[in-house]
């Protein structure tokens, strides 16, 4: 998808490993919580942008924290996973706050087409490829092209160029691409936005597409 920011809710460590790096090959930005005490906190000082959480949970539902942070005014889109299909549970779901409900087991390739919905929720979000110039960005395919030729980028890179042209003509801080493009992990006094920005420039060669606002962020946008 590229440029989305994604809580991920699961204490079964095969599962949650597997469905995060399916999530981090398609360039989101994951962060994992194992307790509904983990996600709660991470819920009151992250921003994200969707969040997938397994109902069942050893110290909860994750429903009941749900319904608890959307009093709080918390509009994060939100999908349940649960192995429990039964009306009644995906009702009780969706009435606490859910969006969306995916019943154990699932398929990897569901998951991500519903994620790719909940995402296209956002106000911020243009629907289907993305494009600026020449170039030319399929977040469902994680592929970028300019004029007609393929970039090879890293999941990061793709989703840095994502937000930003997703973006474009609107200066992003540095901030916001560390909230939206990176996990809990990034380090904000770090060059680490810098050195990627610079390797991507790289890539999409001239003219340049992404310009540095000193002091402020940086912007996509063609510059004659």
């Amino acid at each position: 998808m590229g440029g989305v920011r994604v809580l991920l809710l699961e204490d079964d460590h095969e599962l949650r490993s597997s469905v995060a790096t399916a999530l981090r090959r398609q360039s989101y930005a994951v962060d994992e919580a194992k307790t509904i005490a983990d996600a709660d906190e991470r819920l009151s000082i992250n921003t994200y942008d969707v969040a997938v959480l397994d109902r069942s949970l050893p110290d909860g539902d994750a429903a009941d924290l749900l319904r608890r942070v959307r009093k709080d005014g918390c509009s994060v889109p939100v999908l349940f996973l649960s192995a429990r299909a039964d009306i009644d549970d995906r009702v009780r779901g969706l009435d606490s706050g859910g969006d969306d409900y995916l019943v154990k087991p699932f398929a990897m390739e569901e998951l991500l087409a519903r994620l790719r919905s909940l995402s296209r929720r956002r106000p911020d979000t243009v629907e289907g490829v993305l494009t600026l110039g020449d170039i030319e960005i399929d977040p469902a395919r994680v592929r970028a092209t300019r004029a007609g030729r393929a970039i090879l980028l890293t999941p990061k890179e793709f989703g840095l160029l994502a937000y930003l042209v997703r973006h474009a003509g609107r200066v992003v801080s540095r901030t916001e691409l560390l909230e939206h493009c990176w996990d809990e992990f990034a380090d904000p006094s770090s060059n680490v936005i810098d050195v990627r920005i610079r390797l991507l420039r790289g890539k999409l060669g001239d003219p340049p597409v992404i310009h540095t606002v000193r002091g402020a962020g940086f912007v996509a946008e063609l510059r004659r």
